[in-house]
């Protein structure tokens, strides 16, 4: 029989879906599943971005430029001005998704068997994208205790060899939540700059941000031009995440004409989805405000009501819509696949996804979940009390 290649056999499965199995046989057996487990909001998807679709006059579906289209380029350059990030539209690479970005830039600046410091939790395709990249995730442990903070610059220092080519940051995190201040960013930004690396720095929910905390950008560092890579999305933006439009940012000319190279070879982005991205960039105020506002709910209820429970503790988020919770088991893998086979509480049940698969280091955050903060406050104050009462059945198996 032929064989699967290292590689594909290497390729981790996705901790966030690999349960969909067990959810699947929960619903064949007539229970609701609330998921938790999927950074998927319910928040409508500006009506506007949708129109544009509708009222497009399109005769042939063809092509676009590899790197996006001009028109889009032009008002993404004009959105990233009013955050401050002055760039131009030839400094952005448009891509399928925050996915393609991020693989763009590991073809573009690593070769296989290099290195990228990653701190961790963090976003469980970064594996994925990093084993099929051929690189090796160096991961640097962000502490529960700290509310997963920046680690220690020495820690960092430490951590760098000659085969070290980036440090991957999310800012705000997935699937911690935590905002980086403006001293840590510059604390990274002397770090990259000393050693010569690139920073990369994943901020597909930039918007996210709560009780008036402010989100920096690594593009808004001037010092930064050679060095900053950014990857966007508007998937979690504008509520579009099928849309699969991202962007690849840099000011460095030789990293946007090496990720063209990529795009060329993939040929285009997809049509229709630029066309309601560039719509979706036409967005009142108002639409983020509310959103903004619905999320701040919706933590508050989740982390007041998780702490509640016995043996619960919980990482405030500051942003994203994302909270890691540590559980009174000892693996929640198991609880999680437990909770959707063997559990139910009026013929309904959640799903979470087990936090063991958003870190590198072997045995780390077994006791751990990640939930988001995606569904309204009644049906999150219905799994509150799903899990309270799972956590005292699974105890007393």
């Amino acid at each position: 029989m032929p064989s699967i290649s290292e590689k594909g056999q290497a390729m981790p499965e996705s901790p966030i879906r690999k349960l969909v199995p067990f959810a699947n046989d929960a619903k064949k057996k007539g229970r609701h599943v609330y998921h938790l487990n999927i950074g998927q909001p319910d928040i409508k998807t500006p009506e506007i971005a949708l129109e544009a679709v509708r009222n497009s006059n399109i005769k042939v579906l063809s092509y676009s430029q590899s790197e996006g289209s001009e028109a889009y380029r032009n008002k993404l350059a004009n959105y990233y001005h009013s955050k401050h990030i002055d760039v131009a539209h030839n400094e952005i690479i448009v891509t399928t998704g925050g996915s393609e970005a991020l693989l763009f830039a590991f073809g573009s600046i690593m070769d296989p068997d290099d290195e990228i410091i990653i701190p961790e939790p963090f976003y469980a395709n970064y594996n994925g994208f990093t084993t099929a990249s051929g690189v090796t995730i160096v991961p640097i442990v962000s502490r529960f205790e700290d509310n997963f903070a920046l680690p220690p610059i020495a820690a960092f220092e430490k951590l760098i060899t000659p085969k070290t080519k980036a440090i991957l940051i999310c800012n705000p995190g997935n699937p911690t939540g935590y905002l980086y201040s403006h001293d840590e960013l510059e604390q990274l930004s002397e770090l990259v700059k000393k050693h010569d690396l690139f920073l990369i720095a994943d901020e597909v929910y930039r918007e996210f941000c709560y009780e008036g905390a402010k989100h920096y950008s690594i593009m808004s560092d001037e010092t930064l031009t050679e060095h900053a890579i950014m990857i966007d999305s508007v998937s979690k933006r504008y509520s579009m995440c099928g849309a699969r439009i991202g962007c690849l940012v840099s000011r460095n000319k030789a990293v946007i004409k090496t990720a063209l190279k990529f795009a060329q070879a993939r040929l285009s982005p997809p049509s229709y989805a630029q066309i309601a991205s560039e719509a979706a960039l036409d967005t009142p105020p108002e639409y983020f405000t509310q959103v903004i506002n619905e999320y701040v709910v919706r933590r508050n209820v989740l982390v007041d009501g998780l702490e509640a429970i016995p043996g619960v503790r919980v990482a405030k988020p500051n942003g994203a819509f994302y909270c890691v919770a540590e559980l009174p088991v000892d693996d929640t893998d198991h609880f999680a696949q437990w909770l959707l086979s063997d559990f139910e509480l009026n013929g309904e049940t959640v799903m979470v996804a087990p936090a063991a698969g958003f870190y590198a280091t072997a045995g780390l955050g077994k006791n751990q979940v990640r939930i988001a903060y995606v569904l309204n406050t009644d049906e999150l104050k219905k799994c509150i009390e799903i899990i309270a009462l799972a956590l005292k059945a699974y105890q007393n198996r």
